[in-house]
């Protein structure tokens, strides 16, 4: 079921970068920060509420594509157009680490929910998992045909998923290295993937402007929504797994059952 989004209003606007922003994430732990990466090839710390930059970190060569807090909003990490991670230490307001290894532009990044490790997608079509604690790449996961949309770990830290502009939602098991299963949209891309807090149910934000449920039990597609205003951009569970809120470029839906 999907509610009719209500008139909203504008809570805030500020000039986050020089040039065009690509990226933005909140702090989820505190849901107080917010961090930012621009065509300017800087990352931007904020707090929110407030219109001042609190923090700007530098050191990429090209434009960032995407950004991620660590889990205690300790860390950082911007994924750039070249292919490259960095990852900065907030308190101490320093570059800690540097990641190369992919080929093409990082466009989705995810902390693993417990343990040092990091993932991220690429415009290559893979995704690579590292350990934040030391230089190189873990395990690269090959396998979508096009570029990686989004990933996410399970609660349990045991699976990831990756979306692909192939159409495809592949469901990768960490610990044996190889995929579980995959989950296909006829229809076009996937531009990004949810785990349900609690339950073993994954969500999919289709480019043919539906929101796709698999049962990850019977790894069986049991429903997908209505058809939206335009292609769903982004999708995110309630912390409890309420209820689904999904994003449109004009609208916000909330998807309950």
């Amino acid at each position: 079921m999907s509610v009719n989004p209500k008139r909203s209003w504008k809570l805030q606007e500020f000039v986050a970068h020089v040039a065009q922003v690509n990226c933005l994430a909140l702090g989820h732990r505190s849901g107080r920060v917010l961090v930012t990466g621009g065509e300017d090839k800087k990352v931007n710390l904020w707090a929110v509420g407030k219109p001042n930059c609190i923090m700007s970190l530098s050191g990429h060569s090209s434009p960032v594509e995407s950004v991620r807090f660590g889990h205690t909003e300790e860390l950082v990490c911007a994924g750039s157009q070249a292919g490259t991670l960095k990852i900065w230490d907030l308190e101490a307001a320093r570059l800690v680490r540097t990641h190369t290894g992919h080929k093409a532009g990082v466009s989705c990044i995810e902390f693993h929910p417990y343990g040092e490790y990091l993932a991220s997608g690429s415009l290559d079509t893979c995704l690579k998992l590292w350990d934040t604690r030391r230089k190189g790449c873990i395990f690269s996961y090959k396998g979508h045909a096009q570029s990686v949309n989004a990933i996410k770990f399970s609660p349990d830290g045991q699976w990831i998923a990756s979306a692909g502009e192939d159409g495809a939602v592949k469901l990768w098991d960490l610990r044996a290295g190889k995929l579980l299963t995959e989950f296909v949209n006829p229809s076009g891309s996937v531009n990004d993937v949810e785990f349900h807090p609690h339950e073993f149910l994954l969500a999919g934000a289709n480019k043919d402007r539906t929101v796709s449920f698999w049962d990850l039990e019977k790894f069986a597609l049991i429903g997908s929504s209505e058809r939206e205003s335009g292609p769903v951009r982004c999708i995110y569970f309630h912390p409890e797994g309420e209820c689904l809120f999904s994003g449109t470029q004009d609208s916000l839906n909330v998807h309950g059952w």
